[in-house]
């Protein structure tokens, strides 16, 4: 009951579900706080001020949504702000795939994804949970033996993935007798969180999460290039001014950059 009268960013995920975008932002806690984050290292660092949060296409490393919030705020209470303001304030057909890293971890976000139509390609934070049985590590069921199986396939008219016998199991005796099925399929809506698509632990998966580093390569460019991270102002408000013409200019230098490379490219033709 206590939880109901807080204010939207102190509550759990989940009960940003149901909230529009509008009063997310409204109500998102800008005002300079202490910070915490993990280095490179593993060490904490402390900083007072403020945080930026960016949704950043992978491929184009334009930046699609930002958030400008009090240094204490979980970067997962940021996410689905950020995913609601793309799929509410963009039109990108071409968007499939919400890559994230262990941070994310939590699955209000990987049903924010399903609702917005993308798939989640997060990493999988354990939190002490005990290990799966009749399954490995990355969720792939496993045959008698606990040898796992090869993931195959994803049919998304039916949103299942499909997984095949193991190689060990060709000349299995209990494969042969028919002790070890042949196909094994299993929804993602079963578990959003652990049945991904593609499937965790594929070839495909860690592809795809490999393109998660543009979004350090953009926060690079922003603190180098436009001095994002050397911001001194008294009040929030100059401070939030600040980082919005930052993230305008950077995606208008961006676009220019673009345009006068195509151009070149056409010319060199």
């Amino acid at each position: 009951m206590q939880e109901a009268h807080l204010p939207i960013f102190e509550k759990k995920i989940e009960a940003q579900l149901d909230v529009s975008l509008d009063e997310l932002r409204a109500t998102l806690p800008q005002n300079p706080q202490w910070g915490v984050k993990k280095n490179s290292e593993g060490k904490n660092v402390f900083w007072y001020g403020y945080k930026a949060h960016l949704a950043v296409g992978t491929q184009s490393q334009y930046i699609l949504q930002s958030l400008f919030s009090s240094g204490n705020l979980n970067d997962g209470k940021a996410a689905i702000p950020l995913l609601k303001g793309i799929a509410e304030r963009l039109s990108l057909p071409s968007l499939n795939y919400a890559m994230m890293d262990a941070g994310y971890d939590f699955e209000p976000i990987y049903a924010q994804n399903h609702r917005i139509g993308l798939q989640s390609v997060i990493a999988y934070n354990k939190r002490n949970e005990p290990e799966p049985i009749g399954f490995d590590k990355h969720f792939a069921p496993t045959c008698v033996r606990e040898h796992s199986y090869r993931y195959d396939s994803y049919d998304a008219k039916y949103a299942t993935l499909k997984y095949t016998r193991p190689r060990e199991c060709v000349e299995c005796p209990l494969a042969q007798d028919g002790l070890c099925q042949k196909v094994y399929k299993v929804k993602i809506t079963t578990d959003l969180r652990r049945y991904t698509a593609p499937a965790r632990g594929s070839k495909a998966w860690k592809t795809l999460f490999k393109q998660r580093t543009a979004v350090e390569r953009v926060n690079a460019y922003l603190k180098e290039y436009f001095q994002l991270n050397n911001v001194r102002y008294r009040t929030g408000k100059r401070v939030r001014v600040h980082f919005n013409l930052v993230t305008l200019v950077y995606n208008a230098s961006k676009l220019a950059c673009d345009r006068i490379n195509a151009t070149l490219n056409q010319q060199a033709a």
